[in-house]
């Protein structure tokens, strides 16, 4: 006759000594800790492979002259090459060259530009041209620790010009452990697969007074428009994302969305 199997039980916390809080608090620090520290030394390696992926788009076409055919085929073949890989779309490609461009010296570079998903630094290619300013949104990403979502909305809303413009000494270390850019990093699936409105207030907090709202916000936008929903899926081409807010506007016949 075989012995049914017998798995040691949880000891109730009633039962530990009454330092074992402290130990709690301590392992899970750490464990926080040494997560995000390996998120970010994980996210720096990919912006320097992206950016070295680039430099040599960058410095080919300078040289040699080249379409956007050299872009397609180079992204079909890199999927084909490895196909668990996601981050490798030819329009992926372009802002990795975009990159290289805007950031010459980034290998050296120890500012707050190297320690941003690269979500964030997308949208600092796509909305600013300026580099001084780009850092200074980059350097207040990270001590404020916003999402993408209230990084783009304190670019529309021209926060450095209400804030002062200077490039603050702000430090390049993690961002707070508790902030939306800190969860986002975690989840940022070209990190892993490579393997408030005030400056402090996270997205959901935005995007909750926007629907709060909505009725005036509408207003704000304009004529024609109707709330869709929110943290709708959206694929275009081989790109896919959610829209955080999604709207209809019956007189241009399209969809617009805030994400």
């Amino acid at each position: 006759m075989s012995t049914p199997a017998s798995f040691e039980s949880t000891p109730a916390k009633s039962g530990m000594p009454e330092w074992y809080p402290e130990l709690l608090a301590s392992v899970s620090s750490e464990v926080h800790s040494g997560r995000s520290r390996a998120i970010s030394a994980a996210n720096r390696e990919m912006l320097l492979s992206y950016w070295a992926i680039g430099s040599e788009l960058a410095n080919r076409e300078s040289s040699q002259g080249w379409g956007s055919k050299v872009v397609t085929r180079l992204a079909a073949d890199v999927r084909s090459a490895f196909p668990e890989a996601t981050g490798f779309s030819p329009r992926n490609l372009r802002y990795m060259k975009s990159f290289a461009q805007a950031w010459p010296d980034f290998p050296m570079l120890q500012q707050a530009v190297a320690t941003l998903p690269w979500g964030h630094n997308v949208i600092l290619l796509d909305k600013l041209s300026d580099p001084d300013t780009r850092l200074w949104y980059a350097a207040a990403a990270v001590e404020s620790g916003w999402s993408r979502n209230v990084l783009a909305h304190h670019l529309e809303t021209k926060l450095h010009e209400r804030s002062g413009k200077a490039v603050t000494n702000f430090s390049a270390t993690l961002p707070p452990a508790d902030s939306d850019l800190a969860q986002q990093a975690f989840k940022d699936p070209y990190v892993f697969h490579f393997l408030s409105l005030t400056g402090k207030r996270n997205e959901r907090e935005l995007e909750g007074q926007l629907i709060v709202h909505v009725e005036k916000f509408l207003l704000e936008l304009g004529q024609g428009f109707a709330f869709v929903g929110r943290q709708v899926r959206l694929t275009i081409g081989e790109d896919e994302f959610f829209a955080d807010l999604l709207f209809y506007n019956f007189k241009l016949r399209c969809l617009w969305w805030w994400s």
